[in-house]
C-alpha cells in the first residue's frame, strides 16, 4: 500500500514542483519578476541572434550557387533600380531644401527630426498571443522604448522592449496597439487597433469612430495612414487599406476592417525612427 502511494507521489512530484514555482513567481515582488524576465531574455538573446546570422550566411552561400548569367541579369536590374533611386534622392534633397527655405521665410519652428537606424530582423513571433518581432539592435545603438518602426510599405509598429543588443517590436497587427489614424485625403482622426489574427492568416486590424460619410468596400478601399496625433508616429505613414465599414451600434459613427500588408510577415530588415532630440 505504501509503495503504491509512494509511486503516485513520485508521478505527481513534477506537477507539485511546478505549482510551487508558479506560486513563488506570483507572490514575488514586481522588481524581482522584471529582473528575472530581463535576465532570461538577455541569456537567450545570443541564441536568437546567432540563428539569424546563420540564416544570413546560408542565404549568402545559396546566392553563390546561381550561374554567372543570372548574376549578370540581377546586376543589370540592380543598376536600373540604383539609377531610379539616385534620381529620387536628388529630388528629395531639392524638396527638403525648398521646405527649409520656406520655413526660414515664415519663421516656423523646425519639425521633429529622426535618425534612421536600420536593423535586421532576428525573429518573427506570430501567434494567438503575440504579434511581434525581435531586431538585432538595442541599447548599443541608442534605440529607445516607444520609437516607431517603418519599412518601404509604411508602418511596422513600435519598440516596446530594449535590451543590450536586441529590441522587441510590437507589430501594427497586435491587438494591444492603438493608433490615431486618418483616411487618406481626410483630416478627421479615427481610432485604429490591431485585431486577433490567426497564426497563418492574413494580418488585419479594425477602425472605430469612422465618420458616417466615409465609405469603403473590397472594390473601393480607402488608404489608412497615421495622423501624427500623440507625437509617437509621424503623419502620413501607411497602416493598411480599409476594406469594409458599417454603422456602429449607436449609429453615430462607423466601424470597419483594415487589411494590412502581407509583407509584414516576411520582413527581413526594418528602420527604427530614433528621435534626434528626445526631449
Amino acid at each position: 500500500m505504501r509503495s503504491g502511494q509512494s509511486q503516485r507521489f513520485d508521478q505527481a512530484r513534477p506537477f507539485v514542483a511546478l505549482g510551487i514555482a508558479l506560486a513563488a513567481w506570483l507572490v514575488a515582488p514586481l522588481a524581482v519578476r522584471t529582473f528575472a524576465r530581463a535576465s532570461f531574455f538577455e541569456m537567450t538573446a545570443p541564441i536568437t541572434v546567432s540563428a539569424s546570422y546563420a540564416k544570413d550566411l546560408q542565404r549568402f552561400w545559396a546566392m553563390r550557387m546561381h550561374s554567372k548569367q543570372e548574376m549578370i541579369e540581377a546586376g543589370r536590374d540592380l543598376a536600373r533600380l540604383d539609377s531610379s533611386y539616385s534620381l529620387a534622392v536628388q529630388q528629395n534633397g531639392e524638396l527638403q531644401a525648398e521646405v527649409e527655405r520656406l520655413r526660414m521665410l515664415l519663421h516656423m519652428t523646425p519639425s521633429d527630426r529622426y535618425r534612421f537606424e536600420h536593423a535586421r530582423v532576428a525573429l518573427r513571433d506570430f501567434s494567438g498571443w503575440w504579434q511581434r518581432m525581435i531586431i538585432r539592435k538595442g541599447a548599443d545603438y541608442g534605440i529607445p522604448v516607444g520609437a516607431p518602426v517603418v519599412y518601404s510599405g509604411g508602418l511596422v509598429g513600435r519598440v516596446t522592449e530594449v535590451h543590450a543588443t536586441t529590441s522587441v517590436v510590437e507589430l501594427v497587427s497586435n491587438p494591444g496597439l492603438r493608433i490615431a489614424a486618418v483616411v487618406d485625403g481626410d483630416t478627421r482622426p479615427i481610432s485604429y487597433q490591431g485585431a486577433e489574427n490567426p497564426t497563418f492568416g492574413v494580418a488585419r486590424g479594425v477602425v472605430e469612430f469612422v465618420p458616417l460619410d466615409v465609405y469603403a468596400s473590397p472594390t473601393s478601399m480607402k488608404r489608412l495612414t497615421t495622423s501624427g496625433l500623440g507625437g509617437i508616429y509621424p503623419p502620413g505613414l501607411t497602416i493598411g487599406q480599409i476594406t469594409h465599414v458599417e454603422s456602429s451600434a449607436d449609429g453615430l459613427f462607423k466601424t470597419g476592417e483594415v487589411a494590412l500588408d502581407g509583407r509584414l510577415a516576411e520582413l527581413t530588415e526594418v528602420t527604427v525612427l530614433v528621435p534626434a532630440n528626445p526631449g
